[in-house]
């Protein structure tokens, strides 16, 4: 541990062995199916550059990323991974992707135009296309692929090297949703003979193996969170996150503290005061007390301190946060100690339950004030 992570006021352990043990574990329930690599929003809020060098490391050669500035910024990480720009290319930004080898994800048929009239100037390149097959979102509709697959004045160099679709529920084994979308799909991918097909995130990998087709694209499972609800998260954590305790308050019975006076005290109390808010995406949902938005855990977050779940008190704030550390041994709870946020012992899912969201958006939300520490892979 260096000096740097060691006195600060945040900080973040990111276990890269984790990491890889995760997306291998996604890989080996793809069944016959390779996993790909889900590497957008900076390697969902980990780091693009160690998450990237690592997940190539243990084997990814498929990548996939949001923009094509994602795109640009992951190939040199990545000298011969596949790189797939989930958003498509656009008029101005097409030259990135001839210049560093990205493959754009077709989603409209203005975008096919787009693309078609690029490639008479600069030639043939590949690319992915995407169908709605029930989310609604991107995507040709399924009617607008058929017609596209059966057009006999579809140019030659038109050449998908990938048909795609995105799951809507697969989160949820039993909705009638997931059938439809995988019969929907299963009309394109035959539609387009020979082209390999991906189907499946995370959830997906789940349902099974008529699911799974060529490539999966595991994302949350990979970095630790929950992708199936109401199951028993199997996935290792990967993400450690960590604050400063900066001062211990005695709060005594009948006073208030936070804004609002919305930690109210029913006995006399000691209080940490912790270098976290929601300027470091610790949100303001997750408080103890005072805010109408949460509704699934009206309790709030907790966090873990020196063998002890530690509760949190009154509302989160842009810098600070309150936690009840009452019922610990004076020796257990001294300020300049660090409470842990979520990691190993408080799972990241709970905190994001605590506050009304999902894992995704904690890990996307981290803010720059963290110290990193990377655990590296064998």
């Amino acid at each position: 541990m260096d000096e740097v992570f060691a006195a600060a006021s945040n900080r973040l352990t990111i276990d890269l062995a984790a990491l890889t043990e995760n997306w291998r574990q996604m890989g080996r329930l793809s069944g016959s199916a390779r996993a790909a690599a889900v590497l957008k929003a900076d390697a969902y809020g980990l780091g693009l550059e160690p998450a990237a060098q690592t997940l190539y490391a243990a084997g990814a050669r498929d990548f996939f990323v949001a923009s094509a500035e994602e795109g640009v910024a992951l190939r040199p990480l990545v000298p011969e991974g596949r790189i797939f720009v989930l958003a498509g290319l656009w008029p101005g930004n097409e030259q990135l992707f001839f210049d560093h080898g990205l493959v754009p994800v077709i989603n409209s048929e203005e975008q096919l135009a787009f693309f078609m009239a690029a490639l008479s100037d600069h030639g043939d390149h590949p690319c992915a296309l995407h169908v709605d097959t029930g989310m609604n979102r991107l995507g040709l509709s399924l009617g607008e692929a058929l017609s596209l697959a059966d057009d006999p004045a579809r140019p030659a160099s038109f050449s998908p090297v990938l048909i795609m679709s995105h799951l809507a529920c697969a989160d949820d084994p039993a909705h009638p949703l997931n059938r439809r979308q995988l019969d929907a799909f299963r009309q394109a991918q035959q539609a387009f003979d020979g082209v390999e097909a991906s189907l499946a995130n995370s959830a997906g990998i789940h349902l099974g193996p008529y699911y799974h087709f060529d490539l999966t694209r595991p994302g949350i499972a990979t970095y630790g969170g929950e992708a199936v609800n109401g199951v028993p998260n199997p996935m290792r954590p990967v993400v450690t996150a960590e604050a400063r305790i900066i001062q211990i308050r005695d709060v005594a019975r009948g006073e208030t503290a936070s804004y609002g006076g919305s930690a109210q005290f029913a006995r006399d109390s000691r209080v940490a005061i912790v270098a976290i808010g929601y300027a470091d995406g610790y949100h303001r949902s997750v408080s103890g007390a005072g805010v109408t938005l949460r509704q699934a855990m009206p309790s709030g977050a907790k966090g873990f301190l020196n063998g002890h779940v530690v509760p949190h008190l009154g509302r989160v704030t842009m810098d600070l946060s309150l936690f009840d550390v009452t019922d610990l041994p004076q020796a257990d709870a001294r300020p300049g100690d660090y409470i842990e946020l979520f990691g190993e012992n408080i799972a990241l899912d709970d905190v994001a339950r605590a506050g009304g969201t999902i894992g995704y958006e904690l890990l996307t939300s981290l803010g720059r004030r963290y110290d990193r520490m990377y655990i590296e892979a064998e």
